[in-house]
């Protein structure tokens, strides 16, 4: 009986604990909307139609004002001043907040992944055959930092530090290594075609 209240009790609180940050920021937006509803109804005022799609202009001038400040937001928090305000709030508020951690690791991924960045598919060699990962960066004395990947979600996964001799870059994309990833390693005989696999076994 003890087991079962303390199982009810503790989903109850990880529930609540992942709802209340969830409403607030749902709150927020719903609140910010509504502000730039106020600005936008002189914009829309002018425009020859009232609704396009269904949807009212004022709601969709609103959401493009919304967008143009994020983004001004987003140039803003590359300055050095934006950067630290950034890294307080991170640090004093949200830091302890497990939704918006993930949302920025998945952001910061996804920026990482468009821009290029240092990320370069490879081939880890492990105890029973290659795994499909990234290489994140370059340590001292021959040593790699591995993210590998949990199929199908190619932004998930676990980090790995590993010798060079038992990594083989891949001459692929990005993309093309999350696709793999995503399709559970459908297309492997194409992507992989000039591979050499050889013994994957470690020695």
């Amino acid at each position: 009986m003890n087991t079962i209240k303390a199982f009810l009790k503790a989903t109850l609180v990880g529930g609540l604990m992942f709802l209340v940050p969830v409403v607030l920021v749902v709150l927020v937006l719903r609140h910010a909307l509504q502000l730039a509803a106020k600005l936008a109804v002189p914009l829309a005022d002018v425009l020859p139609v009232s609704h396009v799609g269904g949807v009212g202009v004022v709601t969709l001038v609103a959401v493009a004002i919304l967008l143009v400040i994020a983004f001004l937001a987003g140039l803003l928090a590359r300055t050095g001043p934006g950067r630290r305000v950034t890294h307080w709030f991170e640090e004093s508020l949200l830091g302890g907040l497990p939704q918006y951690r993930m949302v920025k690791s998945l952001a910061d991924g996804l920026t990482q992944l468009e821009t290029g960045g240092d990320m370069q598919p490879v081939l880890m060699r492990g105890d029973e055959g290659w795994m499909l990962g990234y290489q994140m960066e370059e340590l001292p004395d021959g040593w790699r930092v591995i993210f590998l990947p949990a199929s199908p979600t190619p932004m998930s996964g676990n980090v790995i530090y590993v010798e060079a001799s038992r990594v083989q870059p891949l001459d692929l994309s990005m993309r093309e290594a999350m696709l793999l990833v995503k399709r559970l390693g459908i297309g492997s005989a194409e992507k992989l075609r000039s591979t050499n696999l050889g013994n994957s076994t470690s020695s």
